[in-house]
């Protein structure tokens, strides 16, 4: 078993009850010390399996520094490790991980994405994420009108979070620009 996995193996454990899973663990050497990077995501575990379109909230810079703790602690009560030193980065995938697999694809529900799979390529707001398919809202463009497309999962290569600036969802929450005026 490598480094990384005896690693993976250890801290998840102290990483379920804080609702978080392991997404990856990395190795590598930095000059006389180790480099330990960890990303966490959400379990989605504690999710209805039937709703298919809620959005799952993105880690906090809290959740993230309970990981880090977590982690933190787990590694230097272990031998896995050894002696030599090292530095610990506990982050969240962000947004250029390519999305691969359901799960991948369930936290990124309302976020417009550009999935490549065996028909093309399609860029549409991620509406809901079924267990063997997605179901985009393409935009309207000058040739086409808006519509909704299914992909079947099993032909998706990947998937890519585009990110945006200013999402749509933002203008309806935040109200109308600028100071009011009363009447």
């Amino acid at each position: 078993m490598s480094t990384a996995e005896q690693i993976r193996a250890t801290i998840e454990p102290p990483l379920a009850p804080l609702g978080l899973v392991v997404e990856d663990v990395t190795v590598n050497q930095a000059g006389k010390r180790r480099l330990v990077r960890v990303l966490v995501d959400t379990d989605l575990a504690g999710l209805d399996a039937a709703d298919v379109s809620s959005a799952v909230p993105p880690l906090s810079l809290d959740d993230i520094a309970d990981a880090t703790r977590a982690v933190s602690s787990e590694l230097d009560e272990s031998d896995v490790m050894g002696s030599a030193p090292y530095v610990l980065e506990v982050s969240s995938p962000g947004v250029g991980r390519p999305l691969r697999s359901r799960d991948d694809f369930r936290r990124q529900v309302g976020r417009l994405v550009e999935v490549a799979h065996e028909g093309g390529t399609v860029t549409g707001r991620l509406a809901e994420v079924h267990p063997d398919h997605l179901v985009l809202d393409v935009p309207a463009t000058k040739k086409v009108a808006a519509r909704r497309e299914t992909v079947g999962l099993e032909s998706v290569h990947q998937g890519t979070v585009q990110v945006e600036f200013k999402r749509p969802e933002a203008d309806t929450e935040a109200g109308p620009a600028g100071p009011e005026e009363e009447n």
